[in-house]
């Protein structure tokens, strides 16, 4: 057995280890703290150690036009070049071109959009792009580059514009019989004046140009023509329209819209009117056109306009028109009329005076070329 001395010296040696174990852990806690105390804080608030973020880039007008149609085939078109100051407008990839500006300068004279400056400075009329145009976009995009021609420079191109008038179509090459076989050009012939117009660099202005063209606030190449169709017979719709959409032709079918408002049959094809009930002969046996007053033939075209949605050029029926005719289609709001009286479109034209050059049956394709080049 242990003695009571040796007892005594076993817990005097504990309660001395016990207080260095202490003073130790007491030591290491303090450092600890202090280490602790010197290191970088961590944030608990995730906005202290995330990036601020960035403010987006504004839209430009043009990709605000698109961001708001919400449309693949929505395309924005801006408009380049000298003097040129105008805001992006939206076309449709699906469609031509709609109502592109036109704008104006003080001693210059428009000669056009093009696809590139290089075009615009060599007047390239291949280039050159209107409402006869596919709208063709990169990325829902494009800008289009302005051309200018001087005063002089636009009466010495001394454009003369054909404005082609067909009526009813036959794939007899014989030809109809009765009075009207005249009217009846035959569908080979027509092909091969299409093909001819869209091979040989004929450019096909729209109803705004040719009315600029007449103001002389617009240039129009020499070789431009408009083909247009009277009556919207089914002859037209049924062997004419294939054609216009193979050579992808613009053209203008003047409708009667009391006796039938179909939609557009080609994307190639304008509705235009041909009044809405006056291609009937009045009291003394000529047109509605010449024996009502100016406010029923206002009123006439205004029913025709609605109808189709626009409000531009008029075809007279029958050709038949006087001043009262003019007056009215002046009071319905639009712009142009359209004559059959031979001869073309200068600067100075009568807008409400339109001459043709008419195709009847047996004019070929050497017919067409003696009279439009």
């Amino acid at each position: 057995m242990r003695s009571r001395r040796q007892r005594q010296r076993r817990a005097i040696t504990l309660i001395v280890a016990a207080a260095v174990l202490v003073g130790v852990g007491a030591t290491a806690a303090v450092v600890w703290f202090n280490r602790a105390s010197a290191q970088p804080q961590t944030a608990t608030d995730d906005s202290a150690t995330s990036e601020p973020t960035p403010t987006p880039e504004p839209l430009s007008p043009a990709e605000q036009l698109i961001a708001d149609a919400d449309d693949p085939l929505a395309c924005a078109v801006s408009f380049a070049g000298d003097g040129i100051a105008l805001d992006p407008v939206l076309q449709w990839q699906n469609g031509l071109y709609q109502a592109l500006p036109i704008p104006s300068a003080d001693g210059r004279v428009f000669a056009g959009w093009y696809a590139t400056p290089e075009d615009a400075a060599a007047f390239t009329v291949a280039a050159r792009v209107n409402g006869a145009d596919p709208v063709a976009c990169v990325e829902q995009q494009i800008e289009l580059h302005a051309a200018w021609k001087t005063p002089d420079e636009n009466v010495a191109e001394n454009a003369q514009i054909p404005i082609l008038m067909y009526h009813q179509f036959t794939a007899n090459p014989d030809g109809e019989e009765g009075w009207l076989r005249g009217n009846y050009a035959y569908i080979g012939d027509f092909d091969a004046q299409m093909n001819h117009i869209a091979t040989t660099g004929f450019y096909l202005p729209t109803w705004d140009e040719l009315s600029a063209f007449i103001d002389g606030r617009l240039f129009l190449p020499a070789r431009s023509v408009i083909i247009t169709d009277d009556d919207a017979d089914q002859t037209w719709f049924d062997l004419a329209v294939p054609v216009v959409d193979k050579f992808k032709v613009l053209t203008t079918s003047f409708m009667i819209t009391a006796y039938r408002q179909d939609p557009p049959p080609s994307v190639y094809v304008l509705r235009r009117s041909h009044t809405h009930d006056m291609h009937q002969a009045g009291d003394n046996g000529k047109g509605r056109m010449v024996n009502w007053t100016a406010e029923e033939i206002a009123a006439d075209l205004n029913a025709s306009g609605d109808i189709l949605g626009v409000r531009e050029v008029i075809a007279y029926p029958f050709g038949h028109f006087n001043d009262t005719s003019k007056q009215g289609v002046a009071q319905a709001g639009y712009e142009m009329a359209r004559t059959i009286e031979p001869g073309t479109v200068e600067i100075g034209t009568d807008k409400f005076a339109l001459p043709v050059v008419r195709i009847d049956y047996g004019m070929g394709l050497e017919s067409l070329i003696s009279r439009i080049g």
